[in-house]
């Protein structure tokens, strides 16, 4: 198993088939996670097209995450936790300066991933929504307004996808405080 450190992420390739097991080992701590097809590097997860085609916000066991060209790139084959966000984009330098009034922010997930993809010649401007998986995200539905929880995950929690594609994938440790209910830790992965 290979350990992200807090606050970093990595990049990866995966062959149709293999499984990709996610891990939080502490509790409590979000990985966002995009994928790109290996084949055609523009093709890219799509929360909008994965939110139509599955008329679902809320993903879990069986659910399938779709691309950019309407092609299903992951499916969730197992999951612990059963709640992750696709609304919320990866955190950034801006993300510190405007919700926690930081000086000297961090580059965040955004940054993060776009650094790790380099390797594999992502565009930085094409990194984009994620997965974000084990952040709990509720939406009231009056008003719409939408809020950060603690995630619902505990220690050795995780979750596995399957991909349906060639990938070039992207994953953090994620680097937000109210994401991670205010406390960083590692993520963990393997790929099966």
């Amino acid at each position: 198993m290979i350990e992200i450190s807090p606050r970093s992420g990595t990049a990866f390739l995966m062959k149709r088939g293999e499984r990709l097991r996610v891990v939080d080992p502490m509790g409590e701590q979000v990985s966002d996670l995009i994928c790109f097809a290996a084949a055609d590097r523009r093709e890219a997860l799509s929360p909008g097209r994965t939110f139509d085609y599955l008329s679902k916000l809320l993903l879990t066991t069986g659910d399938a995450l779709y691309s950019t060209e309407s092609r299903v790139m992951m499916r969730i084959l197992s999951d612990d936790v059963g709640r992750h966000d696709l609304l919320l984009t990866p955190c950034n330098t801006e993300t510190f300066r405007i919700i926690y009034d930081d000086k000297n922010p961090h580059r965040g997930c955004q940054g993060n991933l776009q650094a790790a993809l380099a390797a594999f010649d992502i565009d930085p401007r094409d990194v984009g929504p994620t997965f974000n998986t084990f952040m709990n995200v509720t939406i009231d539905g009056e008003t719409g307004r939408i809020e950060v929880k603690p995630p619902r995950s505990k220690a050795g929690d995780a979750i596995v996808f399957q991909a349906e594609m060639d990938l070039i994938v992207g994953l953090t440790a994620c680097s937000a405080e109210q994401s991670n209910n205010y406390s960083f830790k590692p993520i963990r992965y393997e790929i099966l």
